[in-house]
């Protein structure tokens, strides 16, 4: 394989070597490296055509679909940037992003344009491109809007000739930040480039793989699950229709994927709203998880339901290009909870506040350094400040290492929860809660108390209905496991939890709500 430089290439690669090979899959049809490459490349000479240049910043709020696929290759290809726009926000959250990094130019997925139409005045945006073959019924008319593809079908297939190197930017990546405003991650191409290879490298990807794709592109882990697969010329099966597990679960079956991966609560669903314990996956080779911790009872399940698969423990963050390390399945079964070794060509280890390491046993923050690492928050230097220090990344997580250099998360920096004179890490009181069984579902935060400063409280879903004395068997539970000023004063059982559409719990939500 050629030394790869640039994202795009990824794809420019894999329609070299493999043209005819069925690449992407999405809404029960197959489209090939050729397709996407030819198409991008048409894209990217309209881009060129429009006015866009090296270095500016192209918005895209698009759901996963080969249109997403299409439109990220061709931003980079003239050497943009790409703005990956979650696409559960609203029109608000998404006029701070596109002001924040200076977007002028936007395109959307067609069923978007409601929800978006008011940015299409904001006098910023110089171009809203939307997918859709023809006029859009209801659109207005406005010379700014433009429809993909049919306005770019007259464009060159060949690809453009656009000087970049690896020190460019490729992406902004938009992560929540401690201002309650989101914060862009900017990435390099050698950022994305080299994390991209380490993943490959652990998981021994090759054009044989075939992954199944229910987290979001917009989400850096599962942008990396497209990256990876298109840098090897595997393929990638998208299914967005995971309130419906079980379709998903066929899907994979039929598509005979070799790779799954998801975050905590996608497994949740799983073990508890789906058919998966009666379904065999014949081709499945590996299910990774990573986008926060996996309670180790949960692990072991997983595991089991999955085997022979092997499973992935993973760790990583949107300012690591995804991945920083990973638990070799050998070695989970004597690693329950740990999140492994620094992936390769990352050092990972446990520090102070100096950047000084820090002896086995001894608690300190989780910090990196590697060419993965983000170059940092796009407009945001003070927010860079804090986390990128003394050469390091400062992931903002308390970990400790074993004696075998085995990381394991403690608890987020601003998870820790004051009690009195004691302080708790609220992962901890969590992962003891999902050993229950009937426990599907925990969050734990601090809340204001008269008599201790802060409490810790349990936000419960249960696999069953709640039994009158839930609470109490959960207390007795938590007292065998727990210190007892860990077991949470308060309790409160719920049908569900709050989550971002990446499936992890959104804990800012629940403390937002006791402060009410």
């Amino acid at each position: 394989m050629a030394y790869t430089k640039f994202v795009h290439s990824f794809l420019e690669d894999s329609a070299d070597r493999f043209p005819e090979k069925e690449a992407f899959f999405a809404n029960n049809q197959w489209v090939t490296f050729e397709y996407i490459e030819k198409q991008a490349n048409q894209l990217a000479h309209f881009f060129i055509d429009l006015g866009i240049r090296k270095g500016d910043r192209v918005g895209f709020y698009i759901e996963n679909s080969v249109e997403y696929v299409i439109t990220y290759y061709a931003i980079l290809k003239i050497g943009a940037i790409t703005v990956a726009l979650n696409t559960e926000a609203t029109a608000k959250n998404i006029d701070y992003i596109l002001q924040d990094c200076g977007v002028q130019n936007l395109v959307i997925g067609q069923k978007f344009y409601k929800r978006l139409e008011s940015l299409i005045d904001k006098e910023y945006l110089i171009h809203f491109l939307i997918w859709n073959d023809g006029k859009l019924k209801g659109t207005k008319d406005d010379p700014k809007i433009k429809f993909l593809p049919e306005i770019f079908r007259s464009f060159p297939q060949r690809r453009p000739d656009k000087k970049i190197i690896d020190l460019d930017v490729a992406s902004i990546v938009y992560t929540s930040g401690s201002t309650g405003q989101p914060r862009g991650a900017t990435l390099t191409h050698l950022n994305i480039v080299t994390n991209t290879r380490s993943i490959v490298d652990y998981l021994k990807l090759t054009s044989e793989d075939r992954v199944m794709v229910v987290l979001p592109f917009y989400y850096i882990y599962g942008k990396s699950l497209l990256n990876t697969h298109f840098f090897v010329g595997g393929s990638v099966v998208v299914d967005n229709r995971f309130l419906f597990p079980n379709v998903v679960l066929k899907t994979m079956q039929e598509q005979k994927v070799t790779g799954f991966s998801g975050v905590p609560s996608t497994f949740s669903i799983l073990l508890h709203r789906s058919n998966v314990r009666k379904m065999k996956f014949d081709s499945l080779r590996y299910v990774t998880q990573a986008g926060g911790a996996m309670a180790p009872a949960v692990q072991k399940e997983v595991a089991q339901v999955f085997a022979p698969a092997k499973l992935f423990i993973m760790y990583g963050a949107t300012e690591a290009s995804a991945r920083l390390s990973y638990l070799d399945p050998e070695d989970l079964p004597r690693k329950w909870g740990s999140i492994g070794k620094g992936i390769p060509n990352v050092d990972l280890f446990i520090a102070d506040a100096q950047g000084n390491r820090l002896p086995p046993g001894t608690q300190g923050e989780i910090v990196a350094r590697g060419a993965n690492i983000m170059m940092g928050y796009w407009n945001h230097p003070e927010e860079t400040r804090k986390v990128l220090k003394h050469g390091l990344y400062y992931t903002g997580d308390i970990g400790v290492m074993d004696e075998e250099g085995f990381l394991y998360v403690v608890g987020r920096s601003k998870d820790m929860i004051k009690i009195g004179g004691n302080r708790a890490s609220a992962k901890e009181i969590e992962d003891a809660l999902y050993e229950h069984p009937q426990v599907a579902d925990a969050a734990v935060v601090g809340v204001p108390d008269e008599t201790l400063g802060e409490a810790p409280k349990a936000f419960v879903v249960l696999k069953g209905h709640n039994l009158p004395d839930m609470e109490q068997e959960l207390r007795n539970f938590l007292a065998e496991r727990l210190a007892s000023y860990k077991i949470p004063k308060y309790f409160e059982f719920r049908e569900s939890l709050p989550k971002n559409k990446s499936g992890k719990i959104q804990k800012l939500k629940l403390v937002e709500e006791e402060k009410k």
